[in-house]
């Protein structure tokens, strides 16, 4: 890993205790430019994993509380006439903000989770028939509640589709448990970050990383992971072409993350999982009982990686 990187890892890892892999997808994420859906149960430390980024990135955040009553308004703004200056006033909402942390997602009804897709699509918003950019960097990372938990509401596949990677935090080993118990928890550390980098760091990082070199053999492997769950008679819905789109930028970032100015076989397998595996829907109907990483396992398993010259 970079330099720069390992020192964000290291420092969020003081905060998020036993999440590497996690936060490595999380950084991939952040140079790539794309959105974070985290996904796990409560207490495990989603938000202090966002709260952390967006300290040490010295990154403007503001944060979203979704309930079951919560309004697209609350999330966008709204226009109001002031009648002393005659005019329209656009109260912006918290959306425009180059980081906004979403938390519990699927507690916001359908309609108040449709306020984000244009938002993370385009990087701007409408309101009364006017078009606002957004800042830039803009960056969505969202927590959800695994489905089975009340309250929730399943997010549409256009949802899930506008973000880059799916993250599954899980609990930490027993060491960092009792590590964290030294510490008094992240929540207690968080005030110490100091920023590392700024907004203008970031942009770079995304303008370079766009430039990574991607071997022809690499984006055939990715078509033929593609084609291969699209044709799986277990999930009825493949990667897209935007699906694809999005591994390999992520791999790209991932290159760029780790130092490379190219795109390894591994970057791709790597990333398929969290990039893929809330875009498929294994089918219902199946006598197996599949997961979206059972069938992505599988299917990896299948198809041989390609062997590329050495590039040092």
């Amino acid at each position: 890993m970079s330099p720069t990187f390992a020192r964000l890892r290291d420092a969020i890892s003081s905060v998020v205790y036993g999440h590497d892999d996690a936060v490595d997808l999380v950084l991939c994420a952040l140079v790539a430019g794309g959105h974070v859906l985290i996904e796990d149960v409560p207490g495990v430390g989603k938000t202090t994993l966002a709260m952390a980024v967006a300290r040490l990135l010295g990154l403007a955040l503001s944060r979203v509380q979704c309930t079951s009553d919560l309004l697209p308004a609350d999330i966008l703004g709204y226009a109001v006439y002031d009648k002393e200056r005659s005019a329209v006033e656009v109260r912006k909402g918290p959306i425009f903000s180059e980081m906004v942390l979403v938390d519990e997602l699927n507690r916001a009804s359908p309609r108040a989770q449709s306020a984000f897709l244009e938002a993370m699509e385009e990087g701007s918003v409408t309101l009364d028939a006017q078009r606002y950019p957004l800042p830039q960097p803009f960056w969505v990372l969202a927590t959800q509640n695994p489905r089975q938990f009340e309250g929730t509401y399943p997010l549409p596949e256009s949802e899930l589709d506008r973000f880059l990677i799916c993250v599954e935090l899980g609990y930490p080993s027993m060491e960092d448990e009792i590590r964290m118990l030294a510490s008094g928890g992240g929540q207690a550390q968080l005030s110490r970050l100091q920023p590392v980098a700024t907004a203008a760091d970031v942009l770079r990082w995304q303008r370079e990383a766009d430039q990574i070199y991607v071997d022809p053999a690499i984006l055939r492997y990715a078509v033929l992971l593609a084609r291969a769950l699209r044709d799986h008679p277990r999930a009825p819905m493949g990667p897209s072409p935007r699906a694809l789109l999005a591994l390999i930028r992520a791999a790209k970032a991932r290159a760029y993350v780790w130092g490379r100015t190219y795109v390894v076989p591994d970057d791709v397998r790597l990333l398929a999982r969290p990039v893929w595996r809330h875009r498929l829907r294994p089918n219902p109907d199946s006598w197996i009982e599949d997961s979206s990483d059972d069938i992505l396992e599988e299917v990896l398993n299948q198809i041989p990686a390609p062997k590329l010259g050495d590039r040092r």
